[in-house]
């Protein structure tokens, strides 16, 4: 397939200037974008983001698009921003290193795509036609770092890169479906086990620059997640949450405020008319809202990078260590000292139907209860 060229506004993820080093960013979520499209308008999305314990998050995205004029095919691309802070290599075929399974489907076919290297200059228009991969070289032995950074030696300039997934969207007269989705690896630091940036702007390309009916769903399916994200783009609707979990508003750290989820198999969803996305979207694990100052166990998650905080002995309560994945499955302990103290933790949910097992623990908890 050959790549036509068209220009998307790009948009930064902000973290990227706040990480620093302390921290890995594998990959953002993005929208579907059109090409020049004046005629094509957002009717309906549904957005479900699902966080695993397997460091991944999986996207489904459904969309239903009015073609207000005649039926005709539409450049259509997907771009997702280079690791930062990472050991991958250069995929010169243009695919993702951390982006999996990715589909699309549009009116019940699947729908071929295309990959390439492009530029993604810094608050800049992008130009998605691929690089010249002779020319631009990873900045491997150069004097500074950045594997999301391309080198040409020739001229001594440097260029930031994204990957792009692109393809022919052949839209008929009327309403038309797209379900899209795909996996990526979610990024981690300090102070944070997981984060998932997900752009929501690029939705305004279209022609009624906003979302006719906008749904939003994080799903927690077969675990628990306790996590956090600036609420501040829905206040015009309310949350609710299906299953198990529990919200609350609180202060962060550094000022501002953000929406505290606790979710076991759960989803949380948010639903609203005429969705103007004046920014982007960044689920945070929650212990960026905790540090080191909270009790043993304040913030927990059951993935790979859960760090053990708010002790100030050598070693932590072995008791308490040891039964915090039996106290995230809603465990209601006989020991009264050990029930008093989860109880005490705000992510606690008893369920009492719960019986203790360790068929679905994750090699991070297996550790603990060693």
């Amino acid at each position: 397939m050959t790549m036509r060229k068209f220009f998307v506004t790009f948009m930064c993820f902000f973290a990227l200037a706040t990480m620093a080093n302390d921290g890995v960013f594998f990959v953002n979520g993005n929208q579907l974008v059109p090409v020049n499209e004046a005629d094509i308008s957002i009717s309906k999305e549904v957005l479900t983001i699902s966080i695993g314990d397997d460091g991944y998050a999986t996207v489904d995205v459904l969309y239903e698009m009015m073609n207000h004029g005649a039926a005709k095919k539409v450049a259509m691309g997907f771009e997702a921003n280079a690791p930062y802070n990472d050991s991958a290599k250069l995929n010169k075929a243009g695919k993702h290193p951390y982006i999996h399974d990715f589909t699309v489907n549009m009116n019940g076919t699947d729908i071929d795509y295309g990959n390439a290297v492009v530029a993604s200059p810094y608050q800049e228009e992008t130009d998605f036609v691929p690089l010249n991969l002779d020319k631009w070289q990873t900045t491997e032995g150069q004097d500074f770092e950045g594997s999301h950074n391309l080198y040409d030696a020739k001229t001594d300039s440097i260029i930031g890169f994204s990957y792009a997934y692109y393809f022919t969207a052949p839209f008929r007269k009327g309403l038309n479906t797209i379900h899209h989705t795909y996996r990526y690896r979610m990024s981690y630091g300090v102070w944070r086990a997981f984060e998932i940036p997900y752009w929501l702007t690029p939705a305004l390309r279209w022609k009624n620059h906003r979302i006719d009916d906008f749904t939003l769903r994080i799903k927690a399916e077969n675990t628990a997640k306790h996590f956090c994200f600036n609420d501040s783009l829905f206040t015009s609707a309310p949350f609710k949450i299906e299953g198990t979990g529990k919200m609350r508003t609180v202060k962060q750290p550094y000022g501002g405020q953000m929406l505290e989820l606790a979710l076991r198999n759960a989803t949380l969803e948010w639903h609203a008319r005429d969705f103007v996305p004046s920014d982007n979207i960044t689920i945070y694990a929650a212990d960026m809202l905790y540090g080191d100052h909270g009790k043993l166990g304040e913030f927990y998650d059951r993935g790979e990078h859960y760090v053990l905080w708010g002790f100030t002995d050598k070693k932590p309560d072995a008791r308490i260590k040891r039964n915090l994945p039996y106290a995230n499955r809603g465990y209601v302990f006989k020991d009264k000292k050990l029930q008093k103290y989860f109880s005490s933790l705000w992510w606690y949910m008893a369920d009492e139907n719960y019986t203790p097992s360790t068929a679905d623990f994750t090699p991070r908890e297996r550790e603990f209860i060693k």
